[in-house]
């Protein structure tokens, strides 16, 4: 079922063995050689590996290392696996992977993890859009050490007034706090801090604006979470979707009396 000489670059889930796919289960059972993110995944989904495969933690390796590993394994056509925790396609660094990848001849496929976006948002029991008080999430991430342009910074993408979901920034708390207050959020804007999304240890930091950094430093949470921030954490008024209203026509029903719903 799987190609041999190839890397596959999988998406370990948030956490959580069980929140793995299918197709990455499948592959971490037969993969030959598995390079892991060691310091943010959970080491309970090794579990999944064979005895005879060889295990690799990217987390003591430089770029070239890593690199040089898969690409001397998949040219002995063996089965690789890239082990990222979450999903790789944001935050994960693979676009630098697979263009090393590329230059040696090596092939590789992605294969999609749940974020712990959705895990963060399933702790909290919550949607993230709602009609009528927001369509749109906004995935983000503070000035660290890696640069961030103006027109991406907090404070602007804060004036959308959109769901926001800021990945590596609970260091940065205070900082973060007061660019989202500078760029539109009242002081009463709902905010929730999520600690490992579905690990054992996992931990909800609920507040607002006027409370939730002094909330977090007293909770000693200083890596390893993510902020979210919007009125769809704690929704006073919102409209239901038209999907299900008994009055709305679309390809599947016919609609009945007046719409109620509004988006």
């Amino acid at each position: 079922m799987w190609s041999k000489g190839k890397v596959y670059f999988v998406g370990a889930g948030p956490g959580d063995p069980g929140l793995i796919t299918v197709k990455g289960k499948q592959l971490l059972e037969e993969a030959d050689v598995i390079v892991y993110t060691g310091s943010l995944l959970n080491p309970d989904i090794l579990r999944l590996a064979k005895p005879e495969a060889e295990l690799y933690d990217s987390a003591v390796m430089s770029l070239e290392e890593i690199i040089a590993i898969m690409v001397s394994a998949a040219k002995k056509g063996k089965i690789v696996v890239r082990l990222h925790d979450g999903d790789p396609s944001f935050y994960g660094a693979i676009k630098e992977q697979m263009d090393l990848l590329d230059k040696e001849g090596v092939d590789y496929e992605v294969v999609p993890g749940v974020s712990s976006l959705q895990a963060a948002a399933a702790a909290l029991k919550r949607e993230l859009t709602l009609p009528g008080i927001s369509q749109t999430i906004i995935i983000t991430r503070p000035k660290g050490r890696t640069p961030i342009s103006n027109r991406e910074s907090i404070i602007e993408l804060a004036r959308h007034q959109a769901t926001m979901a800021i990945f590596l920034g609970v260091a940065y708390i205070d900082r973060i706090v007061e660019e989202l207050k500078a760029g539109g959020y009242p002081d009463t804007t709902p905010v929730a801090v999520v600690y490992k999304a579905s690990w054992p240890e996992q931990r909800i930091i609920r507040g607002t604006l006027m409370d939730i950094s002094e909330k977090v430093k007293e909770a000693g949470i200083t890596s390893t979470a993510l902020i979210l921030v919007g009125q769809t954490l704690e929704p006073k008024n919102y409209d239901r979707s038209k999907l299900y209203d008994a009055s709305f026509t679309h390809g599947y029903r016919r609609g009945k009396g007046k719409c109620l719903s509004g988006a």
